[in-house]
């Protein structure tokens, strides 16, 4: 009777062991797929994030391009570039550098989108 008490004993030991190890397991599994999920939330949202960006300043070309003639693709993207770069603090010589024009050129198309914010600040004051 001993000897079966002893190896029913024996035996509950190493269920118990192994069950710790096959939980360690799981969990390292498990964190692995949340790191997972994660990173692919995280990379949806700035996609997202891209996107709404875009879309605000292709809705600020357009709304002040209304009256003006339609802007080709290529230009429009241009301009996004532009106005991403001097709404991040960018001065104009460093956006015309990057866009290959002249600073008076990058000035130039940025004007309708710097006296609008000037116009909102002096109203606020």
């Amino acid at each position: 009777m001993g000897w079966v008490i002893a190896i029913l004993f024996g035996s509950a030991v190493v269920l118990l062991i192994l069950s710790f190890f096959k939980t360690a397991q799981s969990k390292s599994n498990l964190e692995q797929q949340i790191d997972q999920v994660t990173f692919s939330l995280k990379n949806e949202i700035h996609e997202l994030q891209q996107q709404i960006r875009n879309l605000e300043l292709d809705a600020e070309i357009t709304a002040q391009q209304s009256g003006a003639l339609d802007v080709s693709s290529k230009e429009r993207q241009m301009l996004r570039e532009m106005l991403d770069l001097h709404k991040r603090g960018y001065s104009f010589d460093s956006i015309a550098l990057k866009q290959q024009l002249t600073p008076n050129e990058a000035e130039r198309m940025l004007l309708p989108y710097l006296s609008k914010k000037a116009e909102r600040s002096m109203v606020a004051q």
